[in-house]
């Protein structure tokens, strides 16, 4: 039987504590805070809450409620999802007065913030209010990685929900079942993605993504020196910008083609002062986009980093678990013969401190150095 539910894999309890809230109004709140790690489909557990509160029967997945909702086309469904380094506080304020509104077609008024841990102390005081004291038929659902990222203002006035990372296995099933990709592919995927379900989806699609991710993983085989290490941060933090850059650019075009044509400005060899500065505007938005685009692009390396070392520490160890890169197996085993399990240990934490300083805003050359230059063969 289909169900609003049924992409949110491996959170039965979460899911669970929201059919029941759909369900019972004596168990609804007016703000949620979905939290989990990166790939425990927080995002997707909101739109599913979000179908279901609109939906007559509780998250049919086929009606017209579900189905505008899931796409994100529902007209009483407004989703925040900030492509910069924080929620801004123009982008804030106008909820405020959204959150008032009844709903105008559906059940509800829900307003879902993907990315709640953005909300700086601005965006978020500007918001606090509202979170407060919604209309009586408005809906927060709020985004983040653990409760501790978000404003304690914010949070202590939301209901928390609590997703982990989904099974590998059922991440796999997924794959299979509504993308059709080969159950082998699949498995390789969603083990390689730790069940993040977008990337497994990524990987399991793009073999020029799996090439992207072994040249990562390469890296820690190709360090032997200094030298070594300057050339792997540089030839890393190159292929995030132009990661970054092919994700963004056809996008910035199109938003600055869209503008001057909305101005009546298109083909203009000159542009007045006032639509100047409504250009440099979107410019400078874009320019934000795209810096965050790349520290993604750049974390999410570290991250396939860690796992390697993670394998190879399970080597060194002896530990009955599989290897998270079982196609690098030969790599793993490798770099496990050379190392000690404390050198292992110290590159993981290196790794780990490069993550910090990149969410830090450290200039992204200057910290992937300092951790691959501690990457180097020690002794």
């Amino acid at each position: 039987m289909t169900s609003v539910w049924d992409d949110v894999v491996g959170q039965e309890p979460a899911v669970e504590v929201l059919r029941h809230a759909v369900e019972d109004p004596a168990a609804m709140t007016h703000a949620w805070l979905l939290t989990g790690p990166p790939g425990s489909g927080r995002s997707n557990a909101a739109r599913a809450f979000a179908a279901a509160l609109q939906c007559a029967t509780g998250g049919c997945g086929v009606c017209h409620d579900c189905t505008t909702t899931l796409r994100g086309l529902h007209p009483d469904v407004t989703v925040v999802a900030t492509e910069g380094v924080f929620i801004r506080a123009e982008t804030a304020r106008p909820l405020v007065e959204l959150a008032q509104r009844s709903p105008s077609q559906g059940r509800h008024r829900v307003i879902i913030i993907e990315d709640a841990d953005r909300l700086n102390d601005t965006s978020g005081n500007s918001l606090l209010k509202a979170i407060e004291e919604p209309a009586g038929r408005t809906v927060w659902v709020l985004c983040a990685p653990s409760p501790q990222d978000v404003l304690v203002t914010i949070r202590s006035r939301s209901r928390s929900v609590a997703l982990r990372v989904p099974p590998v296995d059922a991440v796999a099933a997924l794959l299979v079942s509504r993308d059709g990709i080969d159950p082998a592919v699949a498995a390789v995927a969603a083990r390689a993605a730790q069940s993040h379900v977008g990337i497994a989806r990524r990987l399991a699609r793009d073999p020029e993504a799996r090439a992207r991710r072994s040249a990562v993983l390469g890296i820690a085989a190709k360090i032997r020196g200094v030298g070594d290490a300057v050339m792997a941060a540089g030839e890393l933090v190159e292929t995030a910008q132009a990661d970054a850059k092919a994700a963004t650019e056809q996008r910035d075009a199109e938003e600055k083609a869209e503008l001057l044509r909305s101005m009546g400005a298109e083909g203009a060899a000159t542009l007045p002062p006032s639509l100047r500065t409504q250009v440099r505007q979107l410019e400078e938005d874009q320019k934000r986009r795209a810096t965050r685009a790349q520290r993604d692009v750049l974390d999410r390396a570290m991250v396939d980093l860690l796992s390697l070392y993670r394998d190879v520490l399970v080597v060194q160890l002896g530990a009955g678990v599989e290897l998270v890169n079982v196609e690098h197996e030969e790599s793993v085993r490798a770099l496990a013969e050379a190392s000690t399990p404390e050198q292992t240990l110290r590159r993981m934490d290196a790794v780990g401190q490069a993550r910090t300083r990149l969410a830090g805003n450290v200039a992204p050359l200057l910290a992937v150095e300092a951790m691959a230059v501690a990457l180097r063969p020690q002794g």
